[in-house]
């Protein structure tokens, strides 16, 4: 049986918290551990994951369980794209490769309600026709130094002019 619990850095976000929050989740992905990585999210977290609905942590589990028994040597890269007090949204790739070393690269975006995780979506992966060693190139955390913007600087009321 899984518990509620909640992971550091919790809300209100700051540029600082949000920015420390998105790498502590890309290791926990990385992990590959289905019932580390579903306690992260509510235990009502809706997901979609290309045509698939993925609702609450039990599902979550069985889900990341089937996956990565097909998706070997998953890799991850999550950035942080924008945050508010309660929220963050981040953009991911994550890469794999088939039982006959086919490799594949898929892109998303998540919302993160506070406290935990609780709506994904992907896109469909793509084959890449890169090399071996290409592919081991691709790593996370490289844009550390990228910031992201607060959600408070976004006009959507009026377009800003110079």
């Amino acid at each position: 049986m899984m518990m509620d619990t909640t992971r550091p850095p919790l809300p209100p976000f700051s540029i600082a918290s949000a920015t420390e929050k998105v790498p502590l989740a890309e290791d926990g992905w990385n992990s590959r551990n289905p019932e580390k990585v579903a306690q992260a999210y509510t235990p009502n977290s809706q997901r979609r994951n290309r045509s698939e609905f993925i609702n609450g942590r039990e599902a979550i589990v069985s889900f990341l369980t089937r996956k990565w028994q097909r998706e070997l040597e998953y890799r991850l890269i999550k950035k942080l794209w924008a945050f508010s007090d309660n929220r963050i949204a981040v953009r991911f790739a994550y890469q794999w490769h088939d039982d006959s070393g086919n490799w594949f690269r898929s892109y998303g975006n998540e919302r993160e309600l506070e406290p935990m995780a609780s709506c994904e979506s992907a896109s469909p992966p793509s084959t890449t026709h890169q090399s071996r060693a290409r592919i081991a190139g691709f790593v996370g955390r490289s844009a550390a130094g990228r910031r992201a913007i607060p959600a408070s600087a976004i006009s959507t009321s009026k377009a800003r002019t110079r």
